[in-house]
């Protein structure tokens, strides 16, 4: 989700998950049928509880964890309704680079040099 000002929303990952505490790119799994951007509404609407209006596949990264190895499919979100927050007891922050929270997931390092490329 990136707001009028370019700010990315990160969320702070809850208790009992790998990597607990860890600040990550909202998101979550795809379900079996479901398109990449239909995951991301349901998981958005889930999790911070808003409606996607305007949402681009951007980009994808493969990263190995010791726990799994993951692909995953980043969106840009430019246009939602509903105001953000925590439905299931997570933080979260608007950041623009550098960023100010820590620590942060591995996979969302390469992603926020990105959109920091992209600010120019």
């Amino acid at each position: 989700m990136l707001d009028e000002d370019g700010r990315f929303l990160l969320a702070q990952r809850p208790a009992g998950k790998p990597y607990e505490g860890y600040w990550e790119f909202p998101g979550g799994k795809l379900e079996p049928g479901e398109s990449v951007e239909d995951a991301l509404a349901r998981e958005l609407h889930e999790e911070l509880g808003v409606t996607i209006a305007d949402c681009v596949r951007w980009r994808v990264l493969e990263h190995n964890y010791p726990h799994a190895y993951v692909r995953l499919f980043f969106c840009k979100v430019t246009r939602w309704s509903g105001e953000p927050s925590g439905r299931e007891g997570q933080a979260f922050v608007w950041q623009a680079p550098p960023v100010q929270v820590a620590p942060l997931l591995p996979a969302a390092l390469p992603v926020i040099d990105w959109l920091d490329a992209e600010r120019g």
